[in-house]
C-alpha cells in the first residue's frame, strides 16, 4: 500500500543542500541513457494508443477494423494511431490481401503494458 502524503506542507525536500559526489558522478553519466526512451512514454501517454496497444496484449493480432471497433473509433483513426505506434517501434503489422493485421513489436512492449496496467489496479 502506497503512503499518501495528506500535510500538503510536510517537509518533502531537504532541509540542506548537499549531495553524494560519488553516487552523484557513477548515476549521472548514465541519464544518457534515457534518450529516447521518452518517446516510447509518449506514445503510450495517448489513451488512444494506450487502449490499442492493451488490446493487443489481450489478443497476438488484431485487424484494423476489428482495432477501431474495440476502441469505437473510424478505422481512419485506427489506423492513425497503428501508424504512430508502428514507426515508433511499438507495433508491427502484416498485410494479408485487402485486410492489415498489427501486432506488437516484441515481447517488451507486452511487458511494459502489461506491467502498467497491473501497477494501475494496485
Amino acid at each position: 500500500m502506497r503512503e499518501k502524503n495528506v500535510n500538503t506542507k510536510a517537509k518533502d525536500t531537504c532541509d540542506t543542500f548537499c549531495y553524494d559526489e560519488q553516487l552523484v558522478s557513477r548515476i549521472q553519466p548514465k541519464m544518457d541513457e534515457v534518450l529516447g526512451v521518452e518517446l516510447i512514454f509518449k506514445a503510450l501517454s495517448d489513451s488512444t494508443r494506450l487502449k490499442i496497444a492493451y488490446a493487443l496484449t489481450l489478443e497476438n493480432e488484431l485487424c484494423v477494423c476489428d482495432v477501431a471497433n474495440i476502441i469505437n473509433s473510424t478505422t481512419a483513426t485506427a489506423s492513425h494511431h497503428l501508424r504512430l505506434l508502428r514507426n515508433m517501434g511499438l507495433a508491427k503489422y502484416r498485410k494479408e490481401g485487402k485486410l492489415v493485421f498489427y501486432s506488437l513489436a516484441d515481447d517488451h512492449v507486452h511487458q511494459l503494458v502489461s506491467i502498467a496496467m497491473v501497477h494501475a489496479k494496485e
